[in-house]
This record gives structure tokens, sequence and C-alpha cells, in this order.
């Protein structure tokens, strides 16, 4: 089991940075692929970043189109936390952004992962 904690969120200024951080606990974590998630009033929950697990201490990142060159995600194992910095802020990151792991690469691409935190708000004011 792991247990998914987000942090970070707040309200910003369009053009504004904000760090988001998903502690995790439960068991050791290096192993897990992560990503991180975001659902916008009305709008279905949708794909932000990943950093996927590709064996031994080596990871690669991945980004949805709409925060590449925006959007940083990162993780210090030893912290047991993965990062998302937020660069650059528009109205429409306003969301819920959920960190979510599993130890399958697919679960995360396919947005289906088994573990997931509770959420944290991101408000972009413009």
């Amino acid at each position: 089991q792991v247990q998914l904690v987000e942090s970070g969120g707040g309200l910003v200024q369009a053009g504004g940075s904000l760090r988001l951080s998903c502690a995790a606990s439960g068991r050791t974590f290096s192993d897990y692929h992560v990503g991180w998630f975001r659902q916008a009033p009305g709008k279905e929950r949708e794909y932000v970043a990943a950093i996927n697990w590709s064996g031994g201490s080596t990871y690669y990142t991945d980004y949805a189109d709409s925060v590449k060159g925006r959007f940083t995600i990162s993780r210090d194992n030893a912290k047991n936390t993965v990062y998302l910095q937020l660069r650059n802020l528009k109205s429409e990151d306003t969301a819920v952004y959920y960190c979510a792991a599993d130890s399958s690469v697919n679960s995360i691409r396919t947005m289906t992962p088994a573990y997931w935190g509770q959420g944290t708000q991101v408000t972009v004011s413009s």
C-alpha cells in the first residue's frame, strides 16, 4: 500500500509559479512510476506529467503538450517525494492537481494508477 499526500497548491496570478509536492508513505517509493493529473471544474481529469522508473536509479519524464516547457516534474527518493514545478501559469491551468503512483507504467499512461492522493487546488487569476 502507498499513501500519497499532495501539498503546495494555492492562488497565484497569471505568469506566476508554484511547486507542488507529493509525499509518499507506506513502502519504498523509488521503483514506482508517478504521474500528476489535473481536473478543472466541469472537465474530465487529464494527464499532466509523469516521472517513470526505468530500472536502477534511472528515470525518464514525460509531459502533456499543454504544459511542456512550463512544468517540471522531479523526485527525491530520499524524501519519498515527487515534485511538480509550475511556471508561467495560465488561467487554464486552474484545476485540482492529483498525484498518483503505480508499479506499472501502463497504468500511468492509461490514467488508471492504483494509488491516488486527495488533490491540491491550484487557482490562477488573470
